[in-house]
């Protein structure tokens, strides 16, 4: 398993996000949007933060603790106006 480096919220703009699925597995993708709206539940209501794990473009994972404020089909918003791609993102808890 690759080392998962830990990132403040407000260096995520300066990354590059590639264009692939981190996620082979169709179960797991459907997972995980489940678990992104439920993050955005969780943020909305009680400001309750969750950790995101996302790989890069370079294939490096960081680690964030965060409050999700929306999820759409293609990205994630931040707080901030910070955006991740959803298919960049490997797990949500």
């Amino acid at each position: 398993m690759k080392t998962i480096e830990t990132i403040q919220k407000e260096s995520i703009s300066q990354l590059t996000f590639s264009k692939k699925e981190v996620l082979v597995d169709p179960e797991e993708r459907k997972q995980r949007m489940a678990d992104l709206y439920r993050s955005q539940t969780l943020g909305n209501l009680l400001q309750s933060k969750v950790k995101l794990i996302f790989e890069t473009s370079d294939g490096q994972n960081y680690q964030v603790d965060t409050t999700v404020w929306a999820v759409g089909n293609d990205f994630i918003s931040l707080k901030g106006g910070i955006t991740i791609p959803v298919h960049a993102i490997l797990k949500v808890t």
